[in-house]
């Protein structure tokens, strides 16, 4: 017989109720507060290499997007694939810029 086979009444993944929705083509994204991003040296480019070098994104991710959460006091070029609004405003106000794409 075969695996879920219950001797011909309706089986139980057919029983139980189905609910919600599973997208199969959703972006998972790695999120990076602009505080951890305060370790870098001024002036420098952090982009998704350097972030796995440090170890602040580790594993398999659809892209990065760097979250607002705390503050910044240097001037960084960060390349990502996604910004909050809050983010970028920190990191424009310390001197730097936010490349997304």
């Amino acid at each position: 017989m075969r695996p879920g086979f219950e001797g011909g009444q309706m089986p139980l993944q057919r029983r139980v109720p189905k609910r919600g929705f599973y997208n199969p083509f959703r972006k998972v994204y790695a999120a990076v507060n602009v505080r951890d991003l305060e370790r870098f040296a001024p002036d420098s480019v952090v982009d998704e290499e350097l972030l796995r070098q440090s170890g602040l994104v580790k594993g398999r991710w659809d892209g990065i997007k760097l979250l607002g959460s705390g503050d910044i006091t240097r001037s960084l070029t960060v390349k990502v694939d996604r910004c909050s609004a809050g983010a970028r405003q920190k990191i424009e106000a310390a001197g730097g810029q936010v490349e997304t794409g």
